[in-house]
């Protein structure tokens, strides 16, 4: 779960851990009654329908994680390449947040919606992807996405000396 709260000085603040008077914003395994809503792909292209969203700012007909697919596998120092499909495209005064594992990832911009993640350690991984809207500051979150990195054994015979 994601916390967000704003504090006396009027800086907005994420978390994975609950804070007294924290709104819970994004849930990992489902959404639920006082989470943000969560998008999910349109199960026909042809007849997109638009999200449904306490604002009409915060309505998209495509809004998910595309890369990395759920559970995909990556081995070694592969490069992951993160893509969020958004459409109709991000508007005005609207920012995206990245969260790895519960925590913001702020070397990316407020409008990225494609990045790589760089050598990542062996575990299980999951990210996801929040618009907030700045202006009425409601926020919209993608369906989390859990990845695995594998690292080879160095008990694997390519690892072996002749």
């Amino acid at each position: 779960m994601i916390y967000k709260w704003t504090d006396a000085q009027g800086v907005i603040h994420y978390s994975d851990q609950p804070i007294p008077g924290a709104e819970k914003i994004f849930t990992a395994t489902s959404s639920s009654a006082g989470a943000a809503a969560t998008a999910r792909p349109n199960a026909d292209p042809q007849n997109p329908t638009p999200k449904k969203t306490a604002s009409a700012a915060l309505t998209y007909t495509q809004f998910a994680i595309i890369s990395p697919s759920a559970d995909q596998t990556f081995f070694g120092d592969e490069v992951i390449g993160v893509h969020l499909d958004l459409d109709p495209g991000l508007k005005a005064d609207q920012a995206i947040t990245w969260h790895l594992n519960g925590k913001q990832l702020d070397d990316q911009g407020p409008t990225t919606t494609q990045f790589s993640l760089p050598h990542l350690d062996r575990g299980t991984y999951v990210i996801a992807a929040t618009i907030t809207d700045q202006k009425t500051g409601e926020s919209l979150s993608t369906d989390s996405v859990s990845f695995f990195v594998r690292q080879p054994s160095e008990l694997s015979p390519q690892h072996q000396k002749p």
